[in-house]
């Protein structure tokens, strides 16, 4: 599916402000791809698809977490907005085509992140969360530290996401933890933000 066919799909999948989202997800994903080497028409078409999944009916996101033995059950003990990424991946493949592993797995953990991620993964899941249209306190930190280190500002922004969801009193997925500590991990010389 050529890029143009792909954007507006998605354009229909997703309301006005969410596509406004997906737009300056695909952007800002170039620009850190760029940034720190990954490969920019992959960061494109994953920044577009990222989200695909977002409005979902919910029982039939969890009919797919049920039926894709490639997703983890465990994943409808947490709360429904970390279902869309691993659902997206799967819609991907059965609606767009993507068969690029890259793309699937930057979709896929774009709101959990996971140890062990590629270049790609982290452009897409901090791109989600420091694009222009994003407004909180801290992410012109956090924009700022994707200037310079690629994993100290995915740690700082997963470090923003736990203690939300710890202040909400919301369980925390155990793959976001573990990529915290990934990021933090003494043999990629970072230091706690």
């Amino acid at each position: 599916m050529e890029r143009e066919a792909i954007l507006a799909a998605v354009r229909n999948m997703l309301t006005e402000h969410r596509f406004r989202h997906t737009l300056g997800v695909a952007e800002t994903a170039k620009q850190l791809a760029v940034r720190f080497g990954a490969d920019v028409e992959k960061a494109e078409l994953a920044g577009i698809l990222h989200d695909c999944a977002k409005y979902w009916p919910e029982d039939e996101m969890k009919a797919i977490i049920r039926q894709e033995p490639e997703l983890p059950d465990d994943l409808l003990d947490y709360d429904k907005e970390l279902w869309h990424a691993p659902v997206g991946s799967i819609l991907i493949q059965r609606e767009f085509g993507i068969q690029d592993p890259d793309i699937i797995a930057a979709v896929r953990y774009h709101t959990s992140g996971r140890v062990g991620m590629t270049v790609l993964e982290k452009v897409i899941c901090l791109a989600d969360y420091i694009e222009p249209n994003r407004n909180f306190p801290g992410v012109e930190d956090i924009r700022a530290l994707a200037e310079q280190d690629l994993d100290q500002a995915l740690a700082t922004a997963l470090g923003g996401t736990i203690r939300f969801l710890i202040q909400q009193h919301k369980r925390v997925y155990p793959l976001t933890l573990l990529a915290y500590n990934d990021l933090l991990a003494p043999q990629n010389g970072q230091k706690e933000p």
